[in-house]
């Protein structure tokens, strides 16, 4: 399986899918097709004890392409980008972010949907969508969830950027690890998963995953709805979003 901004290889036992597209791994609705597809490949499979999700350049990913939020494309962006979250997580083994960098937008949500992230100490997070006149859904969805409520209205309301340090305090990652040293900390992980049975790893995510009630694609399902139908309606959806390519402050109207 061949892909262009992405890579993805097995080695004993690991899947490693590699985000490849520019320094920043802008996700446009290409690399999210080509992940689903990856994602897919690797949930066939039995003999998979872990797999990481990690990047090439100098951030994680900047967030999902804004030119794919606007007019035609705005709904296949986003149901191709929220299938990707859908298959993550019906991956049965343990999925691991490594994040070196900028996790924004995007970018943050699939680094914080994975199910142990580890972080270096200059990566930063935040979900900004806020700042355009939109919200984040999977963030809607998941992060009362992940982090609880008021940390959730902190993050989405406010547009922030958070430290790594300051991500792990909110509990969006797991760890923080000094630069240069995310691979060696993935590692470490790797060597006391494999020491696990594969059958008890499986079944131990299956049950956490069932305990959570609504199931999450139920969930992502119903915001998504609200976003597409309510949301990308809005005058200031849409001012925002010229703003930005524009490269000018919006101006609300508040409708």
């Amino acid at each position: 399986m061949s892909f262009e901004t992405i890579s993805l290889r097995v080695e004993d036992s690991v899947a490693f899918l590699t985000m490849q597209r520019g320094s920043v791994n802008i996700l446009n609705i290409q690399m999210m097709e080509e992940m689903a597809n990856a994602l897919e490949s690797v949930k066939e499979r039995n003999d998979i004890h872990a797999l990481i999700i990690q990047a090439e350049g100098k951030a994680f990913s900047a967030g999902v392409a804004v030119e794919d939020h606007v007019g035609k494309w705005t709904e296949p962006m986003i149901f191709a980008f929220h299938k990707l979250f859908h298959l993550l997580g019906s991956i049965p083994c343990p999925t691991i972010g490594a994040v070196e960098g900028a996790a924004i937008g995007g970018g943050c949500e699939l680094a914080s949907f994975c199910d142990i992230t580890i972080a270096a100490e200059s990566s930063k997070f935040g979900q900004p969508e806020i700042n355009l006149g939109l919200f984040p859904p999977v963030s809607a969805a998941y992060f009362p969830w992940l982090m609880g409520y008021n940390r959730t209205m902190e993050l989405l309301l406010t547009g922030k950027t958070l430290s790594a340090e300051e991500a792990k305090e909110f509990g969006l990652i797991n760890s923080v690890v000094p630069a240069g040293q995310v691979r060696e900390s993935v590692e470490e992980l790797l060597n006391d998963l494999k020491n696990k049975s594969r059958s008890a790893l499986k079944l131990t995510k299956q049950a956490v995953r069932a305990s959570m009630g609504t199931s999450m694609s139920g969930a992502i399902a119903e915001v998504e709805q609200i976003y597409l139908q309510n949301l990308m309606k809005t005058d200031d959806a849409k001012e925002g979003l010229d703003a930005f390519m524009e490269k000018r402050q919006p101006v609300w109207s508040h409708t």
